[in-house]
C-alpha cells in the first residue's frame, strides 16, 4: 500500500516527534518522512521530500510558518499544508487561508481526529477547528442581516437546512455524511446548492450568513 507522505514544521522537537509517532502508529497509511525546525528548512524539505501533505506551525525562527507556506504553494501547488498550531489569531488564519492553506487546526486537536481531517484534506476538504470558526464568528465583523428571516431560508429543503446547521457547527463533508447516514458525494451536492442559495462560494461566509438564522 503507498503511503502518504506528510512533512512536520514546528520548532518545538518533542512536539514533533511525539506528533510523528502518533500518526505513525495510530495509522497504517501515513508516513512522516521528514521534521523541518522552522519555515527555511520547510522550504528545503519539501523540495527535497516531495511530501503529499505538511502538518506546519505558526511562529518559528528564521521563517514563519506563513510565509513558507506561500513560497511553497507557489513552488509546489499541489502540496497540501495544514496549518497545526496554537495560535488563533485573525490575521494568522487570514493570512493562512489566503496564501493557500487546506487546514487550519489547533495542537489540542484528538489524534484520531487530527487523523481523519489529514485525510480528509486530501480528498479536497478545507479544515478548520471548530473553536477557530467559532472564534471567527464571534469576533469578526460581520456582514449586515436583516431581522426577518431571508429569503434563501424558504429556498432550502429540510436536508439542505439540516446539513447547513452541521456546517455552522465545524463539522466537514465527511463528518456530515457520517452524521446524516448519507454518502459524501451527496454532502458536497447539498453543499453546492446551498452555497448557490446563500449567493457564496465560501464556506466561513456561508456560516457568517447563516449562523443567525440556523
Amino acid at each position: 500500500m503507498t503511503k502518504t507522505k506528510i512533512l512536520i514544521v514546528d520548532d518545538q522537537l518533542l512536539f514533533a516527534e511525539s506528533l510523528k509517532t502518533v500518526l505513525e502508529t495510530r495509522s497504517d497509511d501515513l508516513e512522516v518522512v521528514s521534521i523541518a525546525a522552522n519555515g527555511k528548512e520547510a522550504v528545503h524539505m519539501a523540495e527535497i521530500h516531495s511530501p503529499r501533505i505538511i502538518l506546519m506551525d505558526i511562529r518559528m525562527p528564521e521563517m514563519n510558518g506563513v510565509e513558507a507556506l506561500k513560497i511553497i504553494k507557489e513552488k509546489h501547488p499541489s502540496i497540501i499544508v495544514i496549518m497545526l498550531t496554537t495560535f488563533d489569531d485573525d490575521n494568522y488564519i487570514h493570512n493562512a487561508l489566503k496564501n493557500g492553506a487546506t487546514g487550519y487546526l489547533l495542537k489540542n486537536t484528538p489524534p484520531e481526529k487530527l487523523i481523519s481531517s489529514i485525510r480528509a484534506a486530501e480528498s479536497g476538504l478545507v479544515l478548520i477547528s471548530p473553536s477557530i470558526i467559532e472564534h471567527l464568528t464571534h469576533d469578526s465583523p460581520l456582514p449586515e442581516l436583516p431581522k426577518e428571516k431571508p429569503a434563501w431560508m424558504s429556498e432550502l429543503s429540510n436536508r439542505e437546512k439540516q446539513v447547513l446547521k452541521l456546517i455552522t457547527g465545524g463539522m466537514n463533508n465527511r463528518e456530515i455524511a457520517d452524521e446524516l447516514f448519507i454518502a459524501e458525494q451527496t454532502v458536497k451536492n447539498h453543499v453546492s446548492l446551498i452555497y448557490s442559495k446563500l449567493g457564496t462560494h465560501d464556506r466561513m461566509q456561508a456560516i457568517r450568513i447563516a449562523r443567525d438564522f440556523i
